[in-house]
């Protein structure tokens, strides 16, 4: 892809099953001084072959990615117990390649160096004990940001967790804190204690993981759009499961003084914006709902943009319907500072116990008004929450598309500000 938005499937498989297993998910990186011996700017692979074991493999190309080589020293890392994901990148501080690798079933992430991505010596553990510890760690990813609004940066550890998630199965929680080259010491709160921070606080976002050394320092992430619960029952034909759109991650201080992530729309996606069917500069939604048509090309698919002033208003729902009465409602608690996303009507839920759900979030805001962009797919709906600050991704199945968008309030009237809908090319 040239702009994370249009991508071609133009290559053979990259890397093929042979005699040490499966191939598990792994990362690339670019060897820009030869270190590994493959050849300058050589794209070197490692992942995990899963056999009677999970050991960690390399493979390069030397022609832009078209074609791979397998290392004939293979395997690199041998461990005892399940370990998998590896995830390496340059660390210009060290000069080595540092591997952050899941030790799965042990609830903690493994820290290596390398000063040739062959040879790697286990610097640290980190995790066992934090966190939500109820299902595997997998897809580690390690990376430093500067904070929004400061001249301080930290470190992020995603560690994708099955289950265990905040409603149940799959999700990405985070660690903040510092890394000297070998070690992560994470960021305590005021009581002490490592606190569990999320992602995305929908059911369907798993498995994130990050673009280095993107243009522009840019931190780019792509998440898995499902959850283990029931990705493999999911009411959809020739395919299970989509990608997020891709989101930059950014770092500000909430109010209580902690560092959080942020999930920004990535900047490329405003070039999908179609024709502007609603154009509302201000209105004030009460207890009779204000209704507003959404865009029937395009199966739907459409973005929503709107800033919201809840005055004294206790709620403030949106509610996406069609003519058959499926509906997802999504409330606003600025007293609260939360907004929650119920999808148990909103079409078809029959085919596991665990899709019917309301997940609810934080909205991390610096005062009660709130700014959302939501964008609605056929089976997808994405809602961005003051700028990233907090974002929840759900799966929807309604039979036909939503044409409603209808926007109310309980005791009181809020003020919508700036509602735009977009159609998406």
């Amino acid at each position: 892809s040239r702009d994370l938005i249009h991508w071609d499937h133009q290559l053979n498989p990259a890397v093929e099953p042979d005699g040490l297993g499966m191939i598990f998910s792994g990362s690339s990186a670019i060897d820009t001084a030869n270190s590994a011996g493959f050849g300058k700017d050589a794209i070197v692979t490692m992942y995990t072959s899963a056999g009677t074991s999970q050991i960690q493999s390399l493979a390069w190309s030397d022609d832009n990615g078209a074609t791979y080589n397998k290392y004939p020293g293979n395997p690199v890392i041998t461990l005892e117990s399940e370990a998998r994901d590896p995830n390496m990148f340059w660390n210009d501080e060290t000069k080595l390649w540092t591997l952050v690798l899941a030790h799965a079933l042990d609830h903690e992430m493994l820290i290596f160096t390398s000063p040739d991505m062959k040879e790697w010596t286990l610097k640290s553990a980190f995790g066992k004990g934090l966190g939500s510890q109820d299902g595997v760690w997998e897809c580690p990813d390690l990376f430093e940001l500067p904070v929004e609004g400061s001249d301080e940066s930290k470190w992020v550890l995603l560690c994708n967790i099955n289950p265990g998630g905040p409603f149940g199965g799959s999700a990405t929680q985070y660690f903040i804190g510092d890394f000297d080259g070998s070690t992560f010491t994470p960021d305590r709160d005021a009581s002490g204690n490592v606190p569990t921070k999320w992602m995305d606080y929908g059911k369907d976002h798993y498995a994130t993981v990050s673009f280095s050394n993107a243009p522009d320092n840019r931190r780019t992430v792509i998440g898995w759009m499902s959850n283990w619960q029931y990705a493999a029952e999911v009411p959809t034909m020739q395919f299970r499961s989509a990608n997020t759109l891709p989101r930059e991650v950014g770092l500000f201080k909430g109010n209580d003084g902690q560092i959080y992530a942020s999930s920004a729309p990535s900047p490329e996606l405003l070039s999908l914006r179609g024709k502007t069917v609603t154009d509302v500069k201000s209105i004030k939604a009460g207890t009779k709902a204000r209704n507003y048509n959404l865009p029937s090309v395009n199966d739907g698919a459409c973005e929503i943009v709107m800033n919201i002033e809840p005055g004294r208003t206790s709620d403030v729902t949106l509610t996406l319907s069609n003519h058959k009465g499926e509906k997802v409602v999504m409330t606003y608690n600025p007293a609260e500072e939360t907004m929650s996303f119920d999808r148990r009507e909103s079409g078809v839920t029959d085919f596991s116990q665990d899709f019917p759900a309301v997940t609810v979030s934080p909205t991390f805001g610096k005062d009660s008004r709130l700014s959302l962009r939501i964008f609605i797919d056929r089976s997808s709906i994405e809602v961005f929450g003051n700028n990233g600050r907090f974002v929840i991704t759900n799966l929807v199945f309604p039979t036909t598309p939503y044409t409603t968008l209808s926007l109310s309030a309980d005791n009181g009237k809020a003020k919508i500000n700036n509602l735009k809908i977009y159609t998406i090319k």
